[in-house]
């Protein structure tokens, strides 16, 4: 094969085809046609002596070959774009710029509130537009649409780029004159009622089912392997209201510390370890490789982690 007789808009085209997997989709992503989508994929298919895309039960579905490709041109154009961008200073003060940040509740009021308050004085005119995790799917951070995700996640797709922001332990807050008090014990937290509350993943959330204690998280996969069940009255998504229920209704919320502690100057609430071991959790912040060399987007990223690094 003689690369100078290679169209560089076919490696584009291979490039959204394999995400999207649909020739009309990958059309309206590259604002062309659908004939012409298709004529690229033709195109392709000549080049690589290959079919790219083929048609199954489960719809287009891409070769071995193309699987072996997929990152090879990912990388190739994520390095073109950064060596092609204009090497120009992100200017914060004088900047207007609109990050979108998925963010979970928890990481919204430990983290986020924060960094507004750096904005404030750095940078006083960008906007953050922060979106919940059931608002945007792992394409939308892929294709840049979203600037970054800030959540705890168990798995992120491999092309993604990720930095640990800090890592989390957990804490138990009960009422002031929570019965569980002054002897707070396994005994004692098991008999008492609590609020789940967890803010994770992708996409749009699905109910929850109290018997599939392993998707309940972390602090319940804890307790059933000591053979224990607590007994959850309320699931919340929304870490706030987890801790009105405790300071208010007399239930149990075990959650990051870090949430914790913006209830500190509150007289009306006991914060205490939990009577059992619950690993630490690690708050992340993913971004897609088409923003890895984005002077502005490294900047916000230095910001965010220096800020969770105080």
């Amino acid at each position: 094969m003689n690369i100078s007789k290679i169209d560089l808009n076919l490696l584009v085209y291979l490039d959204v085809l394999l995400r999207e997997k649909n020739v009309t989709r990958s059309a309206d992503q590259l604002s062309i046609t659908q004939p012409a989508m298709s004529n690229g994929l033709k195109r392709l298919r000549d080049l690589f002596s290959d079919p790219i895309l083929v048609r199954t039960s489960e719809g287009m579905m891409p070769t071995a070959r193309a699987l072996q490709l997929q990152p090879v041109v990912r990388d190739v154009l994520s390095k073109l774009e950064a060596t092609i961008q204009p090497e120009t200073e992100f200017e914060p003060l004088s900047s207007s710029r609109t990050f979108r940040i998925m963010a979970s509740d928890y990481a919204e009021t430990t983290l986020l509130a924060k960094v507004l308050g750096e904005l404030r004085t750095k940078a006083p005119s960008v906007t953050l537009d922060i979106v919940t995790p059931s608002d945007v799917s792992f394409h939308d951070v892929e294709l840049g649409k979203v600037d970054m995700a800030i959540n705890r996640f168990e798995e992120l797709p491999m092309s993604f780029h990720q930095k640990v922001i800090w890592y989390d332990t957990f804490s138990c807050m009960v009422n002031k004159d929570h019965p569980c008090l002054p002897n707070f014990d396994l005994d004692s937290y098991l008999e008492h009622q609590h609020v789940w509350v967890s803010k994770t993943g992708f996409g749009v959330g699905v109910g929850i089912d109290p018997t599939e204690v392993q998707k309940l998280g972390w602090v319940d996969a804890e307790l059933d392997r000591l053979g224990k069940k607590r007994n959850i009255r309320v699931f919340t998504r929304h870490y706030h209201m987890a801790m009105w229920l405790a300071k208010e209704q007399g239930l149990i919320a075990t959650l990051p510390t870090k949430a914790t502690e913006l209830y500190a100057d509150n007289d009306k609430v006991k914060v205490l370890e939990p009577p059992f071991d619950i690993p630490p959790i690690a708050l992340k912040m993913a971004w897609s490789p088409l923003l890895h060399h984005d002077v502005g987007h490294i900047w916000l990223r230095r910001l965010i982690v220096d800020v969770g690094s105080k």
